[in-house]
């Protein structure tokens, strides 16, 4: 993708680096929501799943009009390429499947910053770690999708829906892990 040696390295990743980044985060917020600010068991878990379905609008809305947008100019058709471009082009590339951490990291800390301001310290934390819970659970889903096998009808269900958007109408169907916001935004797919 780069010329630059250097840069084409940093632009890929092993699926397995968002896990050894990520769960350590999620473990440390949901201890700190336990055994620093005693919150409750229900407490947690509302906020927890509450930030897990926040999760999949974010992830619908940065597919759909962060990802997909496509600034004018040469220098925009550049960065829509290293952005998700390259995705498209080569979709079962394993090394481009899940977030870099140069990305993944600074969208951590403005979400926390985020949830922080909105919440407060102490609701912000289990409801952090339920959003990056909703994160990883993404970059796991993306990854399968692209290179497994499913025998689930499940699995299928969500592998077929992305491969849609993939080779058929890439302007549609920007949910990856659920298709709910692609049905409430208008975004389905066409029916052939």
């Amino acid at each position: 993708m780069f010329k630059n040696p250097v840069l084409d390295k940093l632009s890929r990743i092993h699926w397995s680096v968002p896990l050894v980044i990520f769960v350590p985060v999620v473990l440390f917020f949901l201890y700190r929501s336990i055994f620093t600010l005693h919150l409750g068991a229900l407490v947690i878990a509302i906020l927890f799943v509450a930030a897990i379905f926040l999760w999949t609008l974010t992830e619908y809305v940065l597919h759909r009009y962060v990802f997909h947008t496509q600034l004018p100019g040469k220098l925009g058709r550049r960065i829509h390429f290293v952005i998700h471009g390259v995705h498209h082009d080569y979709p079962n590339d394993t090394h481009r499947l899940v977030m870099v951490p140069s990305l993944s990291i600074p969208l951590g800390i403005i979400f926390y910053s985020l949830f922080w301001l909105l919440l407060g310290p102490v609701y912000a934390c289990p409801f952090f770690a339920g959003f990056v819970t909703g994160y990883l659970i993404y970059d796991m889903t993306h990854y399968a999708i692209h290179h497994y096998g499913f025998k689930s009808k499940y699995w299928l269900n969500i592998k077929v829906y992305h491969m849609r958007h993939h080779y058929q109408q890439p302007h549609k169907g920007y949910g990856v892990s659920s298709a709910l916001w692609d049905a409430i935004f208008h975004s389905k797919f066409k029916e052939r």
